[in-house]
């Protein structure tokens, strides 16, 4: 007979013992890991990144359309790229390429109005979107898988054949009324409009604004006329991404947009060029309820598809970051600043602008402009670190990724670029460019392309207790009007 007592006694003993062994195991010292410092850590290497495959061909009206298959979820978005914006609206009528893009979504179709748009959507909580900027248009799309045809048939008659009812047209010409009403609001948009209108100028197709004039000149038949000469297939790039069947998509594409032929001759297209209007100087706008000033510099730049491009952007990686010079040295050494930048801001197809700037207390505006300006002459006058162009390289590189999170962002890369002319590896070259960057091309670069004698200066601020006054500066400070033409009659 076995003995369960003895058993007992057994299991007993054991649980005394593994408790006892647990304690002395927890009981000793904590060994601490010696923290590393974060140059001694090591990262595996980034992947490297590739297209997802995609197909691109074109309906015999001349548009083209681009397809790329993503099945991770039961949705589908689409975007039409639009050659047109508003550079190429009359300068009597600024405000009428945006007009065009809030109607043909607003004013409902020939085939349906704008309430039995709305209704078709949202029961489908599907969206479609149009809108024209400076220099394109976009109309959009966003739907369930299920809902693809029912939401693309819609797409297609909102772009294709709008009705501009006019209602909805009253609507948005007063909403714009509203914005012209209240773009003197905001400090930094002052800032950032003004200093535009300085280095293109103010009739500049890039920085003329909406004035109440120009939008009482639009006539639903200058919308008609616009959408006539600008909205046709032949300047559509059309993209689609998502979780379809290519197979039902390419008949229903051909149906509801390949048999479109324009109504009217195709335009000449003329891209509006653009010059440095003011080559220096100093301007302030009084705003005497501040407390702080809002500051820009800026001349001129260029384009993307520079050759020095990939170079100037590793200058904008050591402007720029809680790492970069502008950050340690004007923030947080000096402590002259709230926020501090600098970028060679490049654009497609006209020059863009390399502006810096950032907000200080209105007692250290001219310190902040001067060492801001000291920290440009710097990098052309002494070459950098080579841990500052690792630093900056790195941030460039690493970051990489992020342009490739998914497919309909690297979808939309490759319709840009081939809106604007521009190869389809060029986000790769540049790639390439950024790294063979050296520190002499950095230098290089900053002496080149970055021109302190023909900074312009823009201040926003309380003219009171900005002290030392602006002109410390040592040039003349001209003010800018921003009265609102027409206010007092509204």
């Amino acid at each position: 007979m076995i003995d369960t007592s003895f058993i007992k006694r057994f299991r007993w003993l054991g649980l005394v013992l593994i408790t006892t062994l647990l304690v002395l195991i927890f009981r000793l010292p904590a060994v601490a890991q010696t923290p590393r410092h974060y140059t001694e850590l090591e990262f595996p290497p980034l992947p490297d990144i590739s297209l997802p495959q995609y197909e691109r061909y074109q309906l015999n009206n001349g548009m083209v359309v681009y397809l790329m298959e993503d099945h991770q979820l039961p949705l589908v978005k689409g975007n039409a790229l639009i050659k047109t914006g508003s550079r190429l609206e009359p300068i009597e009528e600024v405000g009428l390429a945006e007009t065009t893009g809030s109607l043909m979504r607003l004013g409902g179709t020939q085939q349906h109005s704008a309430n039995e748009v709305n209704e078709l959507l949202e029961q489908r909580a599907a969206r479609v979107e149009v809108n024209i900027g400076t220099n394109s248009g976009n109309a959009g799309f966003n739907t369930l898988t299920e809902d693809l045809e029912t939401v693309f048939n819609l797409f297609s008659e909102i772009v294709r054949e709008p009705a501009f009812a006019p209602q909805p047209l009253t609507l948005i010409k007063t909403q714009q009324q509203g914005q012209i009403a209240r773009r003197n609001d905001d400090p930094g948009d002052i800032a950032s409009r003004e200093l535009r209108k300085l280095i293109y100028g103010e009739e500049s197709p890039y920085a003329r604004t909406t004035e109440y004039e120009t939008i009482d000149n639009i006539s639903r038949d200058d919308v008609i006329a616009f959408h006539q000469k600008y909205v046709r297939p032949e300047n559509i790039i059309l993209g689609i991404v998502g979780d379809f069947d290519p197979n039902t998509l390419k008949p229903l594409i051909e149906e509801t947009l390949g048999t479109w032929q324009p109504k009217t001759p195709d335009p000449e297209i003329n891209i509006p060029s653009a010059e440095q209007k003011q080559s220096q100087g100093v301007f302030f706008v009084s705003q005497p309820q501040l407390n702080q000033s809002n500051v820009l510099l800026g001349h001129l730049g260029g384009k993307f598809d520079s050759p020095d491009y990939p170079a100037l952007a590793v200058v904008n990686g050591l402007f720029n970051g809680f790492g970069g010079r502008l950050y340690n040295n004007l923030r947080s050494r000096q402590g002259l600043a709230y926020s501090v930048y600098g970028y060679w801001s490049a654009a497609y197809d006209h020059p863009g602008i390399f502006i810096a700037g950032g907000q200080t207390a209105s007692q250290t505006t001219v310190q902040f402009i001067t060492s801001l300006i000291e920290e440009i002459q710097r990098v052309q006058e002494n070459p950098i670190e080579s841990d500052e162009l690792d630093y900056a390289k790195e941030s460039i590189i690493n970051s990489f990724v992020f342009k490739f999170e998914n497919p309909s962002q690297t979808l939309s890369r490759l319709m840009t670029y081939e809106y604007f002319g521009y190869p389809q590896d060029f986000i790769f070259d540049y790639q390439e460019g950024v790294k063979a960057t050296t520190v002499e091309d950095v230098q290089r670069v900053a002496q080149q392309y970055l021109k302190p004698e023909n900074l312009v200066t823009l201040v926003v601020g309380n003219e009171a207790e900005i002290n030392p006054p602006l002109s410390q500066l040592g040039q003349t400070v001209t003010p800018i009007d921003i009265t609102i033409p027409g206010e007092a009659k509204r």
